[in-house]
């Protein structure tokens, strides 16, 4: 008798350790753990430039750290929750669910799977432990459902969902993009851009990067659809890139949206050889004139005559447009500071850290590590790079017209990085004349930039949205 309970007290520990073992991240990855620890380094390069070089911190920081922690291997599992198998096959020219199993797809699911349809997954790497299982699964059923013409397995989540599985539903369902930029518009000052008009020019003129990609895009296989998406990142505005990609190519979302927020991050170091290079020496040193005093009339007016003007002509703008010239009213009205201070601080900063975590959280290993992934990447800096370049050429055109009061600088802060392509502009032009000020010129171009990638979001859906 105390033999028996010794030998089941040796097995219930065994099969206990074996299960603690199945549990471990080594066990759970479905990638390769080489992939995982690749993805790993890439963010902390991220967290790297974020926390010693401070580039753009409160973007890189927490992009930085989700792209981390979601790569630990198993901790997709445990973050978005648990993997269940759908089998489906067509019977009768049908698609029809034949089983459904709501289980972990992990190491100890993976292994019991094997035992149930028969088939030998030793030495296998875990990739080909669930290639193996899929193909044994449709065998069987196959064995069942002789009439079957198709068969098929997808993965969801099912069961256990963890916390980003709902904090994803902000950018599922699209919700942080508007909400930035409610922030972003109870911040800007639009005075710039209504005292010089013609600085909305500029603004429009750097939207060239977004459809110089689109062209590029379409020219090396990818759809429509995807190509709107990834231009969409020339605009240097992530929320906008989010949206866009959300509504038309949401697998794309780890990809497009990463590569718009580190180059956004980046902007300090791919602009400024632009500028120079598309400059003289003596243009950089041109200093403009003061602008004219902005009434409050006028800026109580501007929002609300943009969001009429482009809500006509482009309802699909409407989302994004219409919450950020909300915000910039609340901020203009001067009648709801208790609102706006929310808005510009509270509110916007809590969006920020749950859109960078969630967004670094989808660049998974399976995901990111691809060349599609790859060349989206390169894309964006041809993106950023024509973006900076069309307004920049436009500047020096203006500043032909102009007869030299037009610093063609700022025609490179029509990119909607705002305010960081605004600061640079003044940078680049305070190293060839301290005295030269060209912030407050620059942020004309720089927030017209802003209207600018939305109307051109609005565009791209307006013509390949469902």
């Amino acid at each position: 008798m105390f033999s028996l309970v010794t030998t089941l007290q040796s097995n219930l520990m065994v099969d206990s350790l074996k299960n603690l073992w199945y549990s471990t991240g080594f066990m759970t990855s479905l990638t390769p753990l080489w992939q995982n620890f690749v993805m790993m380094a890439i963010a902390c390069v991220l967290i790297y430039l974020a926390v010693v070089k401070e580039f753009e911190p409160n973007l890189l920081l927490a992009i930085g750290f989700g792209m981390f922690i979601i790569n630990i291997p198993g901790a997709y599992n445990i973050l978005y929750g648990t993997y269940g198998y759908t089998f489906e096959g067509v019977i009768d020219g049908t698609k029809q669910v034949l089983e459904y199993n709501g289980t972990m797809l992990d190491g100890l699911t993976i292994n019991k799977l094997a035992e149930l349809f028969n088939v030998d997954i030793t030495n296998l790497s875990m990739l080909d432990k669930v290639a193996a299982v899929e193909n044994a699964a449709e065998t069987a059923l196959k064995g069942l459902y002789p009439a079957m013409t198709d068969f098929t397995v997808s993965y969801e989540v099912v069961a256990d969902q963890g916390l980003f599985f709902y904090l994803y539903k902000g950018v599922e369902w699209v919700i942080y993009p508007p909400l930035i930029f409610l922030g972003i518009g109870a911040m800007t000052d639009f005075g710039p851009l209504i005292a010089n008009p013609k600085s909305l020019i500029m603004g429009a003129a750097a939207q060239l990067g977004i459809f110089v990609t689109f062209i590029i895009a379409i020219n090396i296989g990818f759809t429509g659809e995807e190509a709107s998406a990834i231009g969409i990142i020339g605009g240097a505005d992530g929320p906008t890139a989010i949206y866009v990609t959300v509504k038309l190519a949401a697998h794309l979302l780890p990809a497009i949206s990463v590569a718009a927020y580190s180059y956004m991050a980046l902007i300090k170091l791919i602009q400024p050889p632009i500028m120079k290079l598309l400059t003289t020496k003596k243009e950089r040193g041109i200093i403009m004139e003061q602008l004219r005093p902005v009434s409050k009339a006028e800026k109580v007016v501007f929002p609300i005559a943009v969001t009429g003007i482009v809500g006509l002509l482009l309802p699909s703008a409407i989302p994004l447009i219409g919450m950020l010239m909300l915000g910039n009213l609340m901020k203009e009205s001067e009648v709801v500071p208790r609102l706006t201070n929310t808005a510009k601080n509270e509110l916007i900063n809590i969006i920020t850290i749950l859109l960078g975590v969630i967004v670094g959280s989808k660049a998974t290993a399976d995901v990111f590590l691809s060349l599609q992934t790859l060349l989206i990447i390169i894309i964006g800096v041809f993106a950023f790079a024509f973006g900076t370049a069309g307004g920049l050429l436009i500047g020096k055109v203006m500043c032909v017209f102009s007869k030299g009061k037009i610093n063609p600088l700022i025609g490179s802060a029509g990119v909607s990085a705002v305010p960081m392509a605004a600061r640079i502009s003044h940078n680049v032009g305070q190293e060839e004349n301290p005295g030269n000020y060209l912030l407050m010129h620059a942020m004309g171009p720089n927030v017209a930039g802003v209207i600018g990638s939305a109307v051109a979001a609005g565009v791209l859906l307006a013509i390949f949205g469902a």
